[in-house]
C-alpha cells in the first residue's frame, strides 16, 4: 500500500514531460516557467507561509543558499526543459532526466567527499553508451557528423543542473523542513522568472495553455513532491529511488498515445542500457555479516 506514494509521484512526473512537449506550441517557455511557480506558491501560501514567518529569523542566514538553489532547481532546470521541448521528444526527455541520479553520484565525490564504488563506474559507462546509442539513432557516426539536437543538449544541461541542485541540498543542510525550503525557493524563483515572463511574446493564459499550466503548478510541483516525501518517510530513500527508473517507460507509453511518438529499436536498446546502468550504479554492496565472515 505504501508503494502507491512513489508510484503516483513518478506517474505525475511522467505526465509532466508530456506537458512540456504540448506547451511548446501554445505558450512561451519563459511564461509557463513563471506561471508554474506563481500558481504553486499561491496554492502553498495558506499552508506554509505561517510557519515560514515564524521561522524567519532561522531562515534569514540561509537566504543566499536558498536563492542559489532556486536558481538551479526551479529556474534553470525547468526553464531549460521547456526550451528543449520544441526540438526533442518527450521520450528523450524522460531518458535523459533518468541520468540525474548517476550525475549526482559523481558530483557527490568532490562536493560530499563520497567514495565512488566500482559498480558506479561500470553503470556510468553503460548508461553513457546507451545515451550515445539513443541520441545517434543507432548510428554512432551520426553524432560525429551532425551532433545532438539542440533540445537534447539543453536537457543534458538541465539534468546536470538538477544533479548539482540535489547534491547541494545534501551539502547545505538547513534547520528548516522540506516545505519551508521549497516555499522560500519558490518565492525566489517567481522573482527570478519575472524578467523571462516580461520578455516573452506568448504570455496569455488561454484555454489551451491553462490546463498545462495548472498541471505543472499543482500535481507536478505540489502533489508530486508531497507524495515523494511521504514515500521516503514510509519506505526509505533507496526504495523510492528505484521507482524513478519507471519514469522513462511510463513517459514513452503516454507519449505514444497522446503525442503519437513512435518508439524505434534504438530507443529500446539505448533506453535499456541507460536504465540498466543507472540501476547498477545505485546498487550498494551488502555489508558483511557474522555469518558471511564465518563462511569466508
Amino acid at each position: 500500500m505504501f508503494y502507491i506514494f512513489p508510484l503516483v509521484t513518478v506517474f505525475i512526473w511522467s505526465g509532466n514531460a508530456i506537458v512540456n512537449k504540448l506547451s511548446s506550441s501554445v505558450i512561451d517557455p519563459g511564461a509557463i516557467s513563471f506561471y508554474r511557480w506563481f500558481f504553486a506558491m499561491l496554492a502553498l501560501t495558506p499552508f506554509v507561509l505561517p510557519s515560514v514567518w515564524r521561522m524567519r529569523h532561522v531562515i534569514k542566514p540561509h537566504l543566499s543558499k536558498l536563492a542559489f538553489l532556486a536558481l538551479l532547481g526551479m529556474v534553470l532546470n525547468q526553464s531549460l526543459g521547456y526550451f528543449a521541448a520544441s526540438t526533442t521528444t518527450a521520450t528523450n526527455m524522460a531518458l535523459i532526466v533518468s541520468l540525474v541520479p548517476l550525475m549526482s553520484m559523481f558530483l557527490s565525490v568532490p562536493l560530499l567527499a563520497q567514495r565512488l564504488l566500482p559498480m558506479a563506474i561500470v553503470g556510468a559507462v553503460l548508461s553513457l553508451a546507451g545515451l550515445v546509442f539513443m541520441l545517434s539513432h543507432g548510428e554512432i557516426s551520426n553524432l560525429a557528423d551532425q551532433g545532438i539536437s539542440q533540445g537534447d543538449g539543453l536537457l543534458l544541461l538541465a539534468a546536470f543542473v538538477y544533479a548539482l541542485y540535489s547534491v547541494l541540498l545534501k551539502r547545505w543542510r538547513m534547520p528548516i523542513n522540506n516545505w519551508q525550503s521549497v516555499y522560500v525557493q519558490g518565492l525566489f524563483a517567481v522573482m527570478m522568472l519575472t524578467p523571462m515572463l516580461l520578455s516573452s511574446e506568448r504570455i496569455a493564459i488561454t484555454g489551451e495553455s491553462l490546463p498545462l499550466i495548472m498541471y505543472a503548478a499543482l500535481p507536478a510541483s505540489v502533489l508530486a513532491p508531497w507524495g515523494w516525501l511521504k514515500g521516503i518517510e514510509l519506505l526509505g530513500a533507496d526504495r523510492c529511488a528505484m521507482f524513478m527508473n519507471l519514469m522513462p517507460v511510463l513517459t514513452a507509453l503516454i507519449a505514444s498515445v497522446m503525442l503519437s511518438e513512435q518508439l524505434q529499436a534504438y530507443h529500446y536498446v539505448g533506453g535499456l542500457m541507460v536504465l540498466a546502468g543507472v540501476a547498477l550504479a545505485q546498487r550498494k554492496p551488502k555489508p558483511l555479516t557474522t555469518e558471511s565472515v564465518a563462511t569466508a
